[in-house]
């Protein structure tokens, strides 16, 4: 089961709220709030999306452009040993240091999967 709903490229959460016995959720990834609620899956799936294409035709309609969740760029704190054996493990193998965290990274997430 997913804690998540996903739309047009944009992602929600999944929470319920006992003391208003309903289903509510905000989409992460972005510095605007948007959140939407429901008393059903089916509910808090419609208000998302409902929330999404109001988003949406709202930047359109402003001629703005609508944030993009996850543009590829974070910055990550590490300690200095750990950065320095990156980076020299980077240039050994004649490798960028982006291109090596995110090599990192990504077999890192393929070994998480395979494990659910």
């Amino acid at each position: 089961m997913s804690n998540v709903l996903s739309y047009k490229n944009y992602t929600g959460t999944v929470e319920f709220s006992r003391e208003d016995h309903c289903l509510f959720g905000k989409v992460i990834g972005l510095k605007s709030l948007l959140s939407y609620e429901g008393n059903s899956i089916q509910e808090l799936e419609e208000d998302f999306q409902n929330v999404i294409d109001d988003y949406l035709q709202d930047c359109e309609e402003r001629n703005i452009a609508p944030e993009q969740p996850y543009k590829g760029s974070f910055n990550v704190r590490i300690s200095p040993e750990l950065h320095r054996s990156i980076a020299l493990y980077a240039f050994e193998n004649g490798k960028s240091l982006n291109a090596t965290v995110e090599e990192a990274l990504a077999e890192y997430i393929v070994k998480t999967d395979s494990k659910q």
